[in-house]
């Protein structure tokens, strides 16, 4: 299937991956509305209300924890890695975090503020602490971030309910304008919106995405650890039964989310909504990795499978270029469309940055044996300038 150190399914679920946060992303950059309790009046229509409606059931919530439970599936086959180099694995894995994390703030503060690298590279720390646990220890913990944070969006949600605050409505639609205006504007206006809004990403980060994301780096390790993707026949049971989980489980959890995100958006019921979601989305994950897994066993799968790994091989440079062109379109130091461009037409747009990236990852990869990004971050991993072109050895 592929080089000792590098597992060609888990590469094209990492493109695979990289197709749903594109989808997400692109969202927040297409309207100052994202992430607000009302959404955009301009774009009310049952098209667009569907579009939004697809993209929150089968995307949000799902996709950074896939990409999640991705790294901490890698995080063991750079352990292997360090052991057969024969160097010390913590110094290169600490190298590493760094990089990540500086590239990260970079991101945030340039581009995008819903930036996960800088997450990441804090959570990569925990996990290395985590490593020799065993399996079912870290099993316990994974299972218990989750239900923790669920618990805590649930009672913030029966609070809510209970206590009720009135919607200021002029409010948010004065802040939605007012972030478009300046998303709208020069650079300097940019950057300076960027840090204003990571001065209150903190909360989604902290009490959302980090636990749920480290929960995922556990299920990851135990995964690589037991090479789960390496055997794919093995486990063919497995995924089916990760498949009929996510139907049975994901699914109509991710519909409550959905339902609730739009029918109920400015009401607490979205907040339990969302605690619904936060239980429920690793089942949905789960599913797209077992289907994914069991897809690429045929001959239509391996073709997809062929067509998503270069894109996965460079990850992380694709994962910034998604939101370099997603700024150049909707910024105002490129074409300025910010609350201008329709769902549906925001997913067109959002497609072709997907085509054309698997389109040129293919021949990147082809020549070369990193991406830019991540020859950048291996340079600093391995603190030696790595292997630029590709020759018939290269990983």
């Amino acid at each position: 299937m592929s080089t000792p150190d590098r597992v060609d399914d888990v590469d094209a679920l990492r493109g695979f991956a990289l197709v749903g946060i594109l989808l997400v992303n692109i969202m927040a950059f297409a309207s100052g509305f994202y992430g607000l309790e009302l959404s955009n009046p301009a774009f009310s229509s049952i098209t667009d209300r569907t579009v939004n409606f697809v993209v929150a059931l089968f995307f949000e919530m799902k996709f950074y924890l896939l990409f999640s439970f991705l790294f901490g599936y890698s995080f063991t086959l750079q352990m292997r890695s360090a052991e057969k180099s024969g160097r010390a694995f913590v110094p290169r894995l600490l190298r590493r975090q760094a990089g990540l994390w500086l590239i990260g703030v970079a991101h945030a503060v340039l581009l995008f503020h819903g930036d996960i690298l800088t997450t990441y590279a804090v959570l990569g720390i925990v996990l290395l602490m985590l490593r020799n646990r065993r399996d079912a220890s870290l099993l316990r913990l994974a299972t218990w971030l989750v239900i923790l944070v669920a618990l805590a969006w649930s009672a913030f949600g029966i609070v809510a309910t209970l206590v009720p605050m009135p919607l200021d409505r002029p409010a948010i639609l004065a802040a939605a304008e007012a972030t478009e205006i300046a998303f709208r504007g020069d650079w300097q206006a940019i950057i300076a919106q960027h840090v204003n809004e990571l001065s209150t990403t903190w909360v989604v980060i902290g009490l959302l995405q980090a636990p749920c994301a480290l929960a995922m780096f556990l299920l990851g390790l135990i995964a690589g650890r037991q090479e789960l993707l390496a055997r794919p026949e093995e486990n063919r049971q497995l995924f089916k039964r990760l498949v009929r989980a996510g139907l049975w489980v994901g699914l109509p959890g991710a519909m409550v989310y959905a339902s609730t995100s739009f029918l109920w958006a400015d009401s607490p019921i979205a907040i339990l909504g969302l605690a619904v979601g936060l239980i429920t989305g690793p089942f949905l994950t789960g599913a797209y990795v077992g289907g994914m897994m069991l897809s690429f066993g045929t001959k239509a799968g391996r073709r997809l499978r062929d067509l998503l790994a270069p894109a996965g091989r460079m990850a992380l440079s694709n994962y910034l270029m998604q939101s370099l062109m997603s700024a150049l379109i909707f910024h105002g130091y490129g074409l300025g469309l910010i609350g201008q461009v329709s769902p549906l037409s925001t997913v067109a747009i959002a497609l072709a940055i997907l085509a054309a990236q698997l389109s040129v990852s293919r021949w990147w990869m082809a020549r070369f044996a990193y991406g830019p990004l991540e020859w950048l971050l291996r340079l600093i991993t391995i603190w030696r300038a790595p292997q630029w072109r590709r020759t018939a050895e290269a990983p």
